[in-house]
């Protein structure tokens, strides 16, 4: 099962959040600066899946964009890699190469409706 879905800049700056089990807001914040961080410490040579407290991250870079997953520990990893790039080319589809700008917009005109 997804526990939630991030969109991280390379600066480390959340664009995306999207929790599928109840996290307190202080929490949250804890959590993503960890997965954050574990993220973008690894070099391109490291695997992308990494096991973490009680779940596992997927994680995928594209350009100056993270994508990372947080998952139980009986969900398939290559499935996950698999729905994150098919979420990037629904995004590239749409926008006609997405950008994180095209992200920060997309997320705010959604709150706006």
């Amino acid at each position: 099962m997804i526990k939630f879905f991030l969109m991280v800049n390379k600066q480390g700056q959340t664009r995306l959040s999207r929790y599928y089990e109840h996290v307190e807001i202080n929490k949250r914040t804890m959590l993503e600066a960890e997965v954050i961080k574990n993220c973008l410490s690894r070099s391109k040579d490291e695997c992308s899946f990494i096991e973490y407290k009680d779940f596992k991250l997927v994680y995928r870079q594209y350009a100056a964009l993270f994508i990372v997953v947080g998952i139980d520990q009986t969900e398939n990893e290559m499935a996950v890699y698999e729905l994150i790039h098919n979420f990037v080319e629904v995004l590239d589809k749409y926008f006609s190469r997405v950008s994180e700008l095209d992200v920060s917009f997309s997320i705010s005109e959604i709150h706006l409706l």
